[in-house]
């Protein structure tokens, strides 16, 4: 513990260790050690996500410590397929904050330095009282996009002007930047769904308590949903869009299936890369539908699929179209969407492949499942102008050859391509030097280490 004898600062960090939480709050740490090597961060989460996220071998930074905190689970606990995919989050969110507030005291104690910041996933409401009791100020890192923190943050104001009987078809209209918008579009848990479930509850109270404080980081930047951005501005002491964390935080590149040199074979523009992230695979009738698409089609494609090709893909769908066709258990993503043969990505609508595909300027198609996925979605598709969300939401055969024929055959797909590559040239901009992430970033770094604290 002797580099915690000599930092000039310890910084606590509290991550959420489902989905894709914990990385993207990482990937922040470590631009903020960077920024400020005189510091030592100490990394809390549960042992299974920190063995994820700081994996063997890792690239490690001396000024970044891994700490366990408690998952709640019961003795003897274990993981399968038959459980619900819900239950350990339920029972770490009826751990919280106890298990944070025991660890912090745990790490004190060990390392023998007080905490001077505190830096949480936006999720954790308790961050404040945490870092009242510790008299220092509280950082949040909002990992998705600021149109869902806005739902959350405005939940009280959507339930007051939407009825529990209104039709889901019902426009947003009431409010500056949603007209497009849909009752359906809104995350579970802000109009529709079980109010009382854990993260509905856990994502109201955010919305109630992230005014507190110091600073609200986001992965995003200021001329990706402008208005949304201003508005958050305006309820917030800072809201700092301090991304896309991708074109900042650069990662080794794998690609140990050959995705790239596999590329260079096909016409610009040409290929469908597929990928629903690292979560969900579309149920077995929906993967059946894709692949027939696939196979009657001419497009060439690129699959990264999680599942086990054998028994989820039909039999001989893999070597029926092998001539046209790669199916890969990983891929690099952002290197694949950089490259210029790729067409369309059809993805689930998640907030990172969102980021990775305005980089690599490709238009998207999407087949949402959860969270802010359906809310990503609509805002791509009808705001944005350079997505299709599929005709009835879910991939049938006529869906989803019309909206790859849409983006990869049509003059209005072009306009699609062209939309994203505006995006893509304004994100680029936003992390150049002098840029409006680099300068959000630098208020961030002197928020977390006091020089511009506002109790």
């Amino acid at each position: 513990m002797e580099k915690y004898k000599k930092a000039s600062k310890h910084i606590a960090v509290m991550a959420f260790p489902f989905g894709t939480h914990a990385a993207p709050l990482l990937s922040i740490v470590r631009r903020l050690s960077e920024a400020f090597p005189a510091a030592m961060f100490s990394f809390l989460c549960t042992e299974r996500s920190n063995s994820s996220t700081f994996p063997k071998g890792h690239q490690k930074h001396d000024s970044i410590k891994p700490f366990n905190v408690w998952d709640g689970l019961p003795e003897g606990y274990t993981y399968c397929l038959k459980r619900n995919p819900h239950e350990p989050v339920d029972y770490f969110l009826q751990a919280v904050p106890q298990n944070f507030k025991d660890a912090v005291d745990e790490l004190v104690a060990e390392t023998g330095r007080p905490i001077d910041c505190l830096i949480t996933d936006a999720f954790y409401y308790f961050g404040a009282d945490i870092a009242d009791e510790l008299k220092v100020p509280w950082v949040a890192l909002w990992t998705a996009s600021p149109r869902a923190l806005f739902s959350h943050a405005e939940t009280e104001f959507f339930r007051r002007h939407v009825g529990i009987n209104d039709p889901v078809d019902k426009p947003l209209d009431f409010l500056q930047g949603f007209a497009s918008i849909r009752v359906a579009d809104l995350p579970d848990g802000v109009v529709r769904g079980n109010f009382d479930a854990s993260v509905p509850v856990l994502l109201n109270k955010m919305g109630l308590t992230l005014p507190r404080a110091a600073a609200v980081a986001a992965n995003s930047y200021e001329d990706l949903d402008n208005a949304v951005v201003n508005m958050l501005k305006s309820r917030y002491k800072r809201f700092l869009n301090v991304g896309p964390s991708n074109l900042i935080s650069a990662s080794p590149i794998d690609d140990r299936h050959g995705c790239l040199d596999w590329l260079e074979r096909h016409e610009p523009a040409s290929v469908v890369y597929i990928s629903f992230g690292s979560v969900i695979t579309p149920p077995p009738h929906e993967i059946g539908a894709l692949t027939q698409v696939l196979e009657e089609s001419n497009f060439p494609f690129l699959w990264s699929f999680r599942g086990d090709v054998e028994k989820q893909l039909p039999p001989g769908f893999p070597k029926r179209t092998s001539s046209k066709g790669k199916i890969v258990p990983w891929a690099p993503q952002q290197k694949i969407l950089e490259h210029p043969s790729v067409g369309v990505f059809v993805s689930h609508g998640g907030w990172n492949s969102i980021l990775e595909s305005i980089s690599g300027g490709v238009p998207m198609v999407f087949r949402p499942f959860f969270g802010d996925q359906k809310l990503n979605t609509r805002t791509v598709e009808t705001i944005w102008g350079f997505g299709l969300g599929l005709e009835g939401g879910t991939l049938t055969k006529e869906a989803t050859t019309n909206a790859l024929n849409f983006i990869l055959s049509t003059e209005e797909g072009k306009k699609m391509r062209q939309k994203v590559g505006v995006q893509k040239e304004l994100a680029y901009k936003a992390v150049q030097p002098n840029g409006s992430s680099i300068e959000n970033f630098k208020t961030l770094v002197g928020v977390v280490t006091c020089h511009h604290y506002l109790p």
